[in-house]
């Protein structure tokens, strides 16, 4: 059994996955249109070019994304009660991706030294996803 993530962008798929393309250096591995799909019953007028299904791998974590719903309003926070992680290997490669991250976002914690951590902070970005970004501490090794 394997667990995914999907996350719905509400309209704004192309836009995230290219913003997490430029600045995490996320990978687009798949990515459909609703004019493509072969179902011809989910290609309704108005959302022919919004995403229908897209992969992509920030590391070697897949996720996938879609704009499916879109129609619908999200709520005033479409994405709560959970936080992507990401690990990163110097305290130098975490303050790039959390500046990058933090563009049309919202710093909740700033990325510092911890206790427990070299780095670590928490940013959410301009999507509405809260993202944990951490460089673990030697001494905890």
């Amino acid at each position: 059994m394997n667990v995914h993530t999907t996350l719905n962008f509400y309209g704004r798929t192309e836009e995230a996955v290219t913003f997490y393309q430029r600045t995490i250096a996320a990978e687009i591995l798949f990515l459909m249109r609703f004019r493509d799909c072969p179902d011809p019953a989910l290609q309704k007028l108005g959302r022919e070019d919004k995403i229908f299904h897209a992969t992509f791998r920030i590391g070697s974590t897949v996720l996938m994304a879609s704009d499916c719903g879109c129609e619908q309003p999200p709520a005033a926070t479409p994405f709560a009660g959970f936080f992507l992680l990401l690990r990163m290997e110097t305290p130098e490669q975490a303050e790039q991706f959390f500046a990058a991250l933090s563009e049309g976002g919202q710093v909740q914690i700033p990325l510092l030294k911890t206790f427990f951590a070299e780095r670590y902070g928490i940013v959410t970005d301009r999507f509405g996803i809260a993202w944990k970004i951490m460089v673990e501490s030697k001494k905890l090794n």
